[in-house]
């Protein structure tokens, strides 16, 4: 048996990282920042210069700015990225064929649908002011639908890093049901942008335990933990 310190050392599992901008929907919020749809197409051709995976267009169901970016943008001779449409869960107490968001995201035409859903307790009760099983239900239903009807669907679960610290079983329930109803990747995401990197960290790695589908992560930066200090 060879000594360990002369074992030939295992070379790490390769781990395949793809890129998903927001750029277009979440970057367009910032202040004095209005994109115009031919500003919007002109960088998707540009994120696709760089070889971005991901495009994240806009919300096809929000407004008529983002519904003619997808008309349009299906126009475009991309070369590398696949544009995405964002949209939410249908709303409690509705059907989800008869959902106007989950219409408007079909009717978008996008090869790949990014749909949040609500992963905070406090958010369910409040907000919706349904049962934490119902909400389940609505994650499960929404993807399980779209999955039918688009090559890929990504969930975005919001505020989750807050959930989980409040109630980790139902935060990590709702991606489960996520996972169940076949979305393609999860997306953690730090709404609020108050979780720390080494919290962060803890709970990504425990989440990657109980899940088998890929993990992404979406992230703000109001606690300035991503800007440089001197």
């Amino acid at each position: 048996m060879m000594p360990l310190a002369f074992r030939k050392k295992e070379r790490p599992a390769v781990r395949k990282i793809e890129i998903y901008d927001t750029t277009l929907r979440d970057g367009s919020q910032a202040e004095e920042i209005s994109f115009s749809v031919e500003d919007k197409l002109r960088i998707t051709e540009k994120l696709d210069e760089l070889g971005v995976q991901y495009i994240e267009g806009g919300w096809p169901g929000s407004n008529p700015k983002d519904a003619e970016y997808f008309n349009k943008v299906r126009k475009l001779s991309l070369s590398y990225s696949v544009v995405a449409a964002f949209g939410s869960t249908y709303k409690p107490k509705h059907r989800v064929e008869d959902d106007y968001n989950i219409k408007s995201l079909l009717e978008s035409k996008a090869r790949v649908v990014t749909i949040v859903g609500k992963t905070w307790d406090f958010h369910v009760k409040e907000l919706f002011k349904i049962p934490l099983q119902e909400n389940l239900e609505i994650i499960y239903n929404s993807i399980s639908f779209l999955k039918n009807n688009v090559e890929k669907v990504f969930f975005d679960a919001e505020h989750f890093f807050d959930g989980y610290k409040d109630n980790p079983e139902f935060a990590l329930k709702c991606v489960q049901a996520a996972e169940a109803a076949g979305a393609d990747c999860l997306v953690l995401c730090d709404t609020n942008g108050g979780t720390l990197p080494h919290d962060l960290k803890k709970i990504v790695l425990g989440i990657s335990k109980r899940v088998k589908v890929p993990l992404g992560i979406h992230v703000h930066n109001d606690s300035d933990c991503a800007s440089p200090h001197s």
